[in-house]
């Protein structure tokens, strides 16, 4: 059913908003300085699963608890007096965070359960597109787990049929972990089918898919579930080590070009990207009897056959959130209370004209084995050009240490995207520590690479 949003007819002013944020990593830190940047400034509150000093520094009330329990959520928005909120991470999402603030009374930005299925079940995206007649869907079919563990069969005869070519997903949440690709991580019919038994095993469904060639970029959109405005498009890099190598991650870093698109894309690309956005807004609207408002992540994949789906995400993606809203000019809290009232065609919505990159720090080990409580030494100055965000980290006795997981993100922004990676190297020299970053990230040889392979791909 779809929330009341009668609550929010009458919009306050800016000074008295009290904004809740959902999440406390970077992703959550830039969303914070994104709405403090505001003028005039609200009132920030922020429940999250840890407590982020730099989200900390900018909210007036700080929870810490479960993200995958809606009430908790909603019960100290209420409590607080939140006037808005909006939902960071995948898991509160899923659980239907969004539904228990509507149905206190609190606008949000961030889908409802049943939206946000877009995310919570790769067959439910696969199958909407196919329903819908968008474009962009690759061979797919979904397994379910009991069937499959009493008749391996009909597994195995996809599998032949894409032998080396496919990609088995857990169709559920899985932190950007529960995804094997032939060549990279599966080598063998075997290996597919043990992957397969492994996430079984566990209950859980998954998705065979055929694999994609190309280079994969995301095209993220503000929606209101009738308007969309379309960000800058920014190529995410999972794996671990330098050369796209090593185990994925949640994500190394990002970097976007000065036209907002990326040098191996063409305008056509961009312009297909946006349209299966559009298209599939819509279409949640029609299959789920309520409009989609808030963040909606394409993950695509430029193809010698054009642009295809790799997947979406219900909300920003981390690391492409800091690149994004560090470039964002227009201000935020305009943006979100539009989507939260379905007036974003009254809303400009504007980007720098600049090159963005970001790098993660994070700890020696990560992601397997990663080390914690090292202590983690910002830079004293940073030039105008950088922003740092925090992740990973917590504070003990007035010191930050690193928790385990990404610690820092450094952006840095400038006319070409040369002069931003020489930046943000810059600052991380600056970092010590036993911590570790992927240089390559928005290097000139690096982008050369992408643009050469898609160059052999079209032509």
């Amino acid at each position: 059913m779809a929330p009341d949003r009668s609550a929010y007819a009458m919009t306050p002013s800016a000074s008295n908003e009290i904004i809740l944020i959902v999440g406390s990593g970077a992703r959550e830190h830039a969303i914070a300085e994104a709405l403090a940047r505001s003028s005039p400034q609200p009132k920030l509150i922020c429940f999250g699963s840890a407590r982020n000093p730099g989200i900390a520094r900018l909210c007036s009330s700080y929870a810490v608890g479960s993200m995958s329990i809606a009430a908790p959520i909603a019960a100290f928005a209420k409590e607080h007096g939140a006037t808005l909120a909006i939902i960071g991470p995948e898991a509160p999402l899923a659980v239907g965070t969004a539904d228990a603030l509507w149905a206190a009374g609190i606008p949000t930005v961030g889908p409802t359960q049943s939206l946000a299925r877009i995310e919570s079940s790769k067959a439910f995206t696969r199958e909407l597109l196919a329903k819908y007649g968008i474009p962009g869907n690759p061979f797919f079919q979904r397994f379910d787990a009991a069937e499959f563990l009493a008749d391996e069969g009909d597994l195995t005869a996809v599998l032949r049929q894409w032998d080396g070519q496919h990609v088995i997903k857990d169709d559920g949440l899985a932190g950007g972990k529960g995804v094997k690709v032939c060549g990279d991580h599966l080598h063998s019919l075997e290996e597919s089918l043990a992957f397969c038994r492994e996430l079984a095993a566990l209950g859980h469904p998954f998705v065979v898919e055929e694999k994609l060639e190309g280079e994969e970029f995301s095209l993220i959109s503000f929606c209101d579930g009738r308007t969309l405005a379309h960000m800058p498009a920014v190529q995410d890099h999972k794996r671990a080590f330098e050369g796209d190598k090593g185990p994925n991650t949640g994500g190394m870093g990002t970097y976007s070009d000065a036209d907002h698109s990326l040098p191996f894309l063409r305008a056509d690309d961009i312009t297909a990207a946006r349209k299966i956005n559009e298209q599939v807004a819509a279409a949640l609207a029609a299959e789920c009897g309520a409009p989609y408002q808030g963040i909606l992540y394409g993950g695509f994949m430029a193809t010698r056959d054009g642009v295809r789906l790799i997947e979406y995400n219900a909300r920003f993606g981390d690391p492409e959130c800091l690149n994004l809203l560090t470039l964002l000019e227009s201000d935020f809290v305009a943006i979100c209370r539009a989507i939260a009232r379905q007036g974003l065609a009254d809303v400009t919505v504007e980007f720098s004209q600049l090159a963005s990159v970001c790098k993660y720090v994070v700890p020696e080990g990560y992601p397997e084995a990663p080390r914690k409580g090292d202590q983690v030494r910002l830079p004293e100055q940073i030039p105008g050009s950088a922003q740092l965000y925090l992740g990973a980290v917590d504070e003990v006795d007035g010191i930050l240490v690193g928790t385990g997981s990404r610690t820092v993100a450094v952006v840095a922004t400038a006319e070409t995207l040369a002069a931003a990676e020489l930046v943000a190297e810059q600052v991380i020299a600056t970092i010590p520590g036993p911590f570790f970053h992927r240089a390559d990230i928005g290097t000139k040889a690096l982008i050369q690479r992408r643009i050469d392979h898609m160059t052999r791909l079209r032509h």
